[in-house]
């Protein structure tokens, strides 16, 4: 039987999964990812969406850092709004839903 080591290994292929290996994979770490099921790599939960109020902050920062989910979002975004548009800007937030089958094939 043959070894292989690995710097990082990711357990869940999900969204959260594939966006931890791309970060580690850029780093030059030897990098693998472990799933139950190869047809849902990349997958979205069941409610498919990206930002609103808390989880917009955590997009735009990982956007910054180098991260794939804003541009994923992007190219399987299907419907756009920015959330609590008649309050201050400390509460506003935009947010995407996606299309769950671009989202998982982007």
């Amino acid at each position: 039987a043959t070894t292989e080591e690995y710097d990082v290994v990711v357990i869940g292929g999900g969204h959260a999964g594939c966006e931890a290996c791309s970060a580690s994979a850029r780093t030059g770490a030897k990098t693998a990812l472990l799933t139950q099921n190869l047809s849902t790599i990349g997958e979205l939960s069941c409610n498919p969406s990206i930002g609103g109020i808390g989880k917009g902050h955590l997009v735009r920062e990982v956007d910054a850092l180098g991260g794939v989910m804003g541009d994923v979002a992007d190219r399987a975004g299907i419907h756009f709004r920015m959330l609590n548009r008649r309050k201050g800007p400390a509460v506003r937030g935009p947010r995407g839903q996606m299309d769950r089958d671009l989202y998982r094939d982007a």
